[in-house]
């Protein structure tokens, strides 16, 4: 063989070897499984401006909603491994499995076919109202439901979804009966309320905090094991005897079979994003601490938060939507 062509194979070849290492050398894609104003794409959202730094390639966040959450999670969790199409998801993306095989379904997506990279936040959902509401406490909120049972109405982010998940369980916990109207996302389920249109939704503290302060909201009570910091006048279901917990977090995913070294150079870019100075301000100001996990301990966290939300599914039961 020629010279000249053994030598233009080894200049082809070391030409890939480096294509394959230059990790990132185009735009990333986070997909938010949600239309803008809720929990995953306002963390999203500043994770994505800090990771750009990191990376040295544009972040770019594409809202993909529709059915819970279950369209922007399978089109990750169905994407070419490369690193350049990552996801934004909220714990939601665990309960969604489970709905489709109480009804049978053929599953959207499966937990397997996702690589956790870091989980970013995880807040406790607070439950609030219309401030028309005549009820500003748990107890007022109970009696009135029960004096019209199965008139009231709450909106959520899609059936199953991280808004309407909590909501269930508190209802089977307090056996009240609502109406639940679902939409596409947590910033339209509070679009909702905010417009008279249902009385009450849950959301995460980072969703909602703007509109308590404004007074457009009323907080009533919170599924955390303990009061949130920036809502300490708000109560949990726990300390008013009802065991209901339940968290909205939002973490980052790769398909499965992403290379191990693009997989730690993600890692190590979140890792370091989390701790700018303008990321670290920004959650503050949406009150969403940072509750940081690298890969490793987030798989233990959402194989553990995955298990209690699947018994929590298997207790509510078989939840039809009502169009």
């Amino acid at each position: 063989m020629p010279r000249i062509v053994i030598g233009a194979m080894l200049a082809l070849a070391c030409v890939q070897v480096f294509a394959q290492d230059a990790y990132p050398s185009r735009p990333v894609t986070l997909i938010v499984p949600f239309p803008p104003g809720g929990v995953a794409d306002i963390t999203g959202r500043p994770t994505a401006i800090a990771l750009e730094k990191m990376l040295k390639q544009p972040v770019v966040i594409a809202n993909r909603p529709g059915a819970g959450g279950a369209v922007g999670n399978s089109l990750v969790a169905n994407a070419k491994p490369d690193g350049y199409t990552l996801l934004m998801a909220l714990s939601s993306i665990s309960v969604i499995p489970e709905a489709d095989k109480l009804f049978d379904r053929k599953p959207a997506y499966t937990l397997d076919q996702l690589m956790p990279i870091a989980l970013i936040s995880a807040d406790p959902t607070i439950l609030v109202v219309h401030p028309s509401l005549p009820v500003k406490s748990l107890k007022e909120l109970i009696a009135l439901a029960k004096s019209k049972s199965g008139q009231m109405s709450f909106s959520t982010s899609g059936i199953y979804g991280a808004l309407h998940m909590p909501m269930e369980m508190f209802l089977h916990a307090t056996n009240l009966k609502m109406r639940a109207v679902h939409t596409n996302g947590g910033g339209p389920a509070i679009t909702m309320v905010l417009g008279g249109h249902v009385e009450m939704t849950v959301g995460g503290p980072a969703a909602i905090a703007s509109h308590v302060k404004a007074g457009r909201l009323r907080p009533i009570v919170g599924w955390g094991a303990k009061r949130h910091e920036s809502f300490p006048q708000v109560p949990t279901l726990k300390e008013l005897g009802y065991d209901v917990e339940y968290y909205i977090w939002a973490g980052m995913f790769a398909p499965k079979g992403t290379p191990e070294a693009i997989m730690k150079t993600l890692r190590d870019g979140v890792r370091k994003a989390v701790d700018d100075p303008e990321f670290k301000s920004t959650m503050v100001k949406i009150e969403s601490p940072i509750q940081y996990l690298d890969a490793p301990e987030f798989a233990k966290y959402w194989a553990a938060d995955a298990k209690r939300l699947a018994d929590a599914v298997k207790a509510v039961g078989r939840v039809e939507e009502h169009k």
